[in-house]
């Protein structure tokens, strides 16, 4: 315990090589989420795939990792934060090397699968890492920086794989990361102290549990945009909510529970959690229905398209680190509400945008949904990372990263549910829109935006709702707040 205590001695006063080498490893998975979409079509063509097959290749990635996320929190509550993270740099680097290379569209797939796993164990703990490192005081400016990872991982995604693809091959894409991945396991292993959660035995059954309730709940939601209420999201739905009934039986029975379920009677987590959630679902239903209006209703080429997607990644990356500073200072609760207040302006905003918007109409909106965006998530993070005893930080981590990862899921899903519902078919299936079509379209935006913009101020009155905090103030003692071991 006292080695423990003085690596974490040693890593406070290192901790900014600390979350340099956190957001280093971290940006890899994001921009694995991101970076294959672009390319899809050049994979399809070279292995001969039909589409139904090559969507495969980026939903297994998100499914494998979202489902896995809890896992690996709770793993790095048992073994260590460090040995987590730096087993899912190797993982990925192994399983990029063998998606670079696979044979067939098939082994692609099965690739992707592995190499989420690997992914998923990076993006479970930095929050954890993170929050054990940086005392109170400055952890909302670290949760701020470590938030430009994401949004530079997924703004650089599709113009990287474009670039990539164009210089050589498809391969490259997925090679490009061995590299990097080894860069920043040497940094990792040399800077990030081993400090571990709360120790026990793994529960396996929760584990297994918990795995098929959030894959077949997030299959469920990505292929109802899809195909509809049918045979295959039935059964979906089916076995989530079994697996999901399941598994918190065995959570309220079992003595050492993956998912100490406890931590949800803390406002500050479960309606931060829940906020954040929110806020994701909200930022991807533009993500995902911006693309087509830019394309089909003011009739812009690609690589404009790619440009002016970036103006909101952007605007996270400018006023993260400051929003988080200001939460060290001033408390976390106001800036949570104004950030989310903000993103709901904007969304309102861009429900009404007019057939013949000009590039820049379309760029002040997005970039104001990411500054009001930026604003939200540093200091809800470090609302909900603060509020957790520091035996649990690893599982709260990936509790975190989960609802981010639902939430573009439960975004994307919505956004296409209400498009499909309220778009006649042909309409959406043209490339191109003009007149009473165009309007048409513009109608289905209009909802869903609305519906967004609904998301983010329920995700607004959450924060509100969660109560006031003191700032640079760890919220619980560790131990205490009456959790159960």
């Amino acid at each position: 315990m006292s080695m423990q205590l003085n690596e974490a001695a040693a890593a406070t006063e290192n901790r900014y090589r600390v979350l340099a080498a956190v957001m280093l490893g971290a940006i890899m998975g994001p921009i694995d989420v991101s970076i294959v979409n672009v390319i899809l079509p050049t994979i399809a063509g070279f292995f001969n795939a039909p589409i139904a097959t090559t969507q495969w290749v980026p939903l297994i990635y998100l499914l494998t990792i979202s489902s896995l996320l809890l896992f690996f929190g709770r793993l790095g509550d048992i073994l260590g934060y460090k040995r987590v993270f730096l087993a899912g740099l190797a993982c990925l680097i192994i399983t990029s090397g063998l998606c670079g290379l696979a044979p067939t569209i098939y082994w692609l797939i099965v690739f992707r699968a592995l190499q989420g796993i690997g992914a998923g164990m990076l993006m479970s703990v930095p929050y954890a890492i993170l929050t054990a490192v940086f005392q109170p005081h400055e952890r909302g400016r670290a949760l701020g920086f470590y938030a430009i990872s994401i949004s530079v991982g997924l703004a650089l995604g599709p113009t990287l794989g474009g670039m990539l693809t164009t210089l050589w091959s498809w391969r490259l894409v997925f090679l490009i990361n061995i590299p990097i991945g080894l860069a920043a396991l040497l940094w990792a292993g040399k800077v990030i102290p081993d400090l571990k959660g709360k120790p026990g035995r793994l529960d396996s059954a929760g584990a297994v549990s918990a795995f098929i309730f959030l894959f077949f709940l997030l299959f469920f939601v990505n292929q109802l945009q899809r195909i509809g209420l049918g045979l295959v999201t039935g059964l979906a739905l089916a076995v989530a909510a079994i697996a999901g009934f399941c598994f918190f039986y065995i959570e309220t029975h079992t003595p050492q529970p993956m998912v100490n379920l406890s931590l949800f009677k803390h406002r500050a987590f479960s309606l931060g959690t829940a906020a954040s959630l929110l806020n994701y679902a909200a930022q991807f239903v533009i993500v995902f229905l911006t693309p087509f209006y830019l394309q089909r209703v003011i009739h812009l080429s690609p690589d404009q398209i790619g440009l002016l997607m970036t103006c909101s990644p952007l605007a996270v990356m400018a006023v993260a680190p400051l929003s988080g500073s200001l939460s060290d200072r001033l408390g976390t609760r106001e800036l949570a509400v104004a950030g989310s207040s903000l993103c709901t302006a904007a969304l309102v905003a861009m429900a009404f945008l007019p057939v013949s918007a000009s590039a820049l109409a379309v760029g002040w909106r997005l970039a104001f949904f990411g500054f009001g965006s930026g604003i939200f998530q540093s200091p809800n993070n470090s609302a909900v990372m603060g509020s957790v005893p520091r035996p649990y930080l690893g599982i709260a981590s990936g509790i975190l990263a989960t609802a981010r990862n639902a939430g573009m899921a439960l975004g994307i899903a919505v956004a296409g549910l209400i498009l499909y519902s309220l778009v006649p078919p042909a309409i959406v299936a043209q490339e191109q829109l003009s007149g009473a079509e165009a309007l048409s379209f513009l109608g289905g935006l209009r909802t869903a935006y609305l519906f967004a913009a609904g998301l983010s101020a329920l995700a607004a009155l959450f924060s509100f709702r969660r109560g006031k905090t003191r700032p640079g103030i760890r919220h619980n003692n560790p131990g205490e707040q009456g959790l159960k071991p």
